[in-house]
């Protein structure tokens, strides 16, 4: 089966790794990228590169895939580009375990050595990053952002664009809400509401001066 050719959004570090994804499996390859900072099309290497705003020309080539780590952006862009949500890939490194059992939404990418295990559903363009563990019965809303190492315990659910940030915890059977931060070591006991921000262990409300 030949490879179908992708286009990655996004030309920043988090690029990088996803195109490392892309080329562990046979089922894609990079065609090219687009990137507002882009100022004039140009090809290097086969790979083409494109300004952000000519997107309408490649949607009814291409896959596509948002790679970009900010949870605000990536929603932005994905209802500004209109392009079909299953012209985006799911990418998932071969490192990864995932249960058969598990489902995971288009534009969704699961990094080297992460883990989601029976029974969970995440979203469409989450980000499951390198090492993160996403335990049984898990909801991963859209647009959210599990960072390197965080671990998710069973039946915890994370609302839309939320971000679990590196080295976090959760304990079972939390829910945090939408377009939340748990910030870096964290340890969650308690669900947390929607836009808030939580630190340190116990995890609790951080206060803006």
């Amino acid at each position: 089966m030949m490879s179908k050719p992708i286009i990655i959004i996004g030309k920043g570090g988090h690029s990088k790794v996803i195109k490392d994804i892309i080329e562990t499996t046979d089922q894609y390859h990079v065609a090219g990228y687009l990137d507002n900072a882009i100022d004039e099309y140009y090809t290097d290497n086969d790979i083409f590169y494109d300004n952000l705003d000519n997107i309408k020309q490649y949607k009814d080539v291409y896959s596509f895939i948002i790679a970009i780590g900010s949870n605000h952006i990536r929603q932005k862009l994905f209802h500004k580009l209109e392009v079909k949500i299953d012209q985006y890939a799911t990418l998932i490194h071969p490192t990864a375990v995932v249960s058969p059992s598990a489902k995971i939404g288009y534009g969704t990418v699961v990094m080297p050595n992460a883990v989601i295990n029976a029974d969970s559903i995440i979203g469409k363009h989450v980000i499951i990053n390198t090492g993160a563990i996403v335990e049984h019965d898990n909801q991963i809303s859209d647009y959210v952002h599990i960072s390197p190492n965080a671990t998710l315990a069973g039946g915890v659910i994370v609302g839309e664009a939320s971000h679990i940030a590196i080295n976090a915890a959760v304990i079972p059977l939390i829910e945090i809400g939408e377009r939340c931060i748990v910030g870096a070591g964290s340890t969650v006991i308690n669900n947390v509401k929607t836009e808030s921000t939580v630190i340190g262990t116990p995890a609790k409300i951080k206060e803006w001066i």
